[in-house]
């Protein structure tokens, strides 16, 4: 831990040191970020499935929630199913999604804002929307929120919700504000974040009762390396992926694609305690798209981002 401290400070207060080759001497400030949960289990949200759920949406195509015309701010969730000890990634986690449009209605008669999709064979998954807009509960406006049913293969289901921070009507919600016991929501209100596009990101991994592929120990926290910076992102011809190693140990630094393939090993030897730099110039015939940069430490998974490649 005391590697990582030291990590930190030098990114948010110095120049970037030498990497596989020497970087640039250029000062550069880099806001730190770091999306992995520290393994607490997602919770069910207080007012459960709540009375707006419509049964067998569609599968979504080509990970679009909301279609390009609804109005409303654009929004990617992403993120990773793990089981409850954080130590293997879940596949073919089938996920239910659904919520409000801008105007804070739901579609009752059709599946606008209603679909499904699995996490891929990497255990990630991903969709684009929009911010869901406000309804009045009674006297009071919930918050925006989106709706969850996640069914981990031969295991019970969860259903829970999603929330955002700043949102000014959480701390008045009744499910939103809890902040212990089985209907605890504090892991499941994230930040945002405005993207290159202009669209807003939110990172959640669903932790859940499940059995999949091993990937780590509970100890997969920032103690042993992660990424600090991708850049551009979005992309078109070549992305720069900076990260950082705490102690000497093989590393490998791959990408995958939304159906949890390998298309890029970018680095994987053995390395000392350092910041490092990767260029990824994908072959012009990669589809475009999103891809999933994952570093791991000793063949442990430790950090993940996801990147889109555009024309």
């Amino acid at each position: 831990m005391k590697n990582r401290r030291q990590f930190l400070r030098n990114i948010a207060l110095s120049p970037l040191a030498l990497s596989i080759a020497p970087l640039s001497t250029k000062a550069e400030n880099t806001k730190v970020e770091t999306d992995l949960s520290m393994c607490d289990k997602t919770t069910l949200d207080f007012y459960g499935m709540g009375p707006f759920y419509t049964p067998n949406a569609p599968m979504l195509e080509d990970h679009q929630l909301a279609a390009t015309d609804e109005v409303g701010t654009r929004m990617i969730i992403s993120g990773r199913v793990y089981n409850l000890e954080c130590s293997q990634y879940i596949p073919n986690t089938l996920i239910d999604i659904w919520h409000a449009d801008d105007a804070g209605a739901y579609d009752n008669e059709g599946f606008n804002l209603r679909g499904r999709v699995y996490s891929n064979e990497q255990g990630f998954y991903m969709f684009e929307t929009i911010l869901p807009g406000k309804y009045l509960n009674g006297s009071q406006f919930r918050p925006a929120h989106i709706h969850f049913r996640i069914t981990p293969p031969g295991f019970d289901r969860l259903i829970t919700q999603l929330y955002f921070e700043g949102d000014s009507d959480i701390p008045a919600d009744a499910a939103a504000s809890i902040t212990e016991g089985e209907y605890d929501a504090s892991h499941r209100i994230i930040p945002l974040s405005e993207n290159a596009d202009g669209k807003l990101e939110g990172t959640w991994d669903i932790i859940i009762n499940g059995e999949g592929i091993e990937t780590s120990t509970t100890d997969l926290h920032l103690d042993r390396g992660m990424l600090y910076n991708v850049n551009p992102n979005p992309f078109s011809t070549s992305v720069l992926i900076k990260y950082g190693v705490f102690n000497k140990a093989k590393v490998s630094l791959s990408v995958y694609d939304m159906q949890g393939r390998l298309v890029a090993v970018l680095e994987e030897r053995v390395l000392s305690p350092d910041k490092y730099e990767a260029a990824w110039k994908p072959d012009s015939s990669l589809a475009g798209g999103h891809y999933f940069v994952v570093l791991k430490i000793n063949e442990l998974q430790v950090h993940y981002q996801r990147i889109m490649r555009t024309y």
